[in-house]
C-alpha cells in the first residue's frame, strides 16, 4: 500500500512537501513517481526516482522546481515543490514501478490514494 500525504492550500511561490509511505512491498526494489491529475484531464507524469536512488527524471513543467526523493530506510518518497504556480493544482498521486524506469501512468504497478495540492494565485 502507498499512502500520500502533504498536501494542502499554499499561495502562489509557497512551497510544500509531500510523503509518500510505502508498506507490503520490498521498497527498494521498486522505482517511484509522483503524478497529478485534474478533472477532465489525463494523469500525468510529474516525477520518478529510480529503485536505488540514483536516477531521477522530471516533467518539463516542474523541472527546476520540483524535487523528488527517497529514503529507503523509511520505506518513503517525497516531493518537495518550490515556487508553486496556480497550474499546479491537482490532485498529486504516488506509485510505484518493480524495477521500472517508466513516465507512463500503466507501467506502474501500485497507487496511493492521492492528495490535493491547491495554490492561489
Amino acid at each position: 500500500q502507498l499512502q500520500a500525504s502533504g498536501g494542502g492550500l499554499v499561495q502562489s511561490g509557497g512551497s510544500l512537501r509531500l510523503s509518500c509511505a510505502a508498506s507490503g512491498l520490498t521498497f527498494t526494489t521498486y522505482s517511484m513517481g509522483w503524478f497529478r491529475q485534474v478533472p477532465g484531464k489525463e494523469r500525468e507524469f510529474v516525477a520518478y526516482i529510480m529503485w536505488s536512488g540514483g536516477m531521477t527524471h522530471y516533467a518539463d513543467s516542474v523541472q527546476g522546481r520540483f524535487t523528488i526523493s527517497r529514503d529507503n530506510a523509511k520505506n518513503t518518497v517525497y516531493l518537495q515543490m518550490n515556487s508553486l504556480k496556480p497550474e499546479d493544482t491537482a490532485v498529486y498521486y504516488c506509485a510505484a514501478a518493480k524495477y521500472k524506469v517508466e513516465r507512463r501512468p500503466g507501467a506502474f504497478d501500485y497507487w496511493g490514494q492521492g492528495t490535493q495540492v491547491t495554490v492561489s494565485s
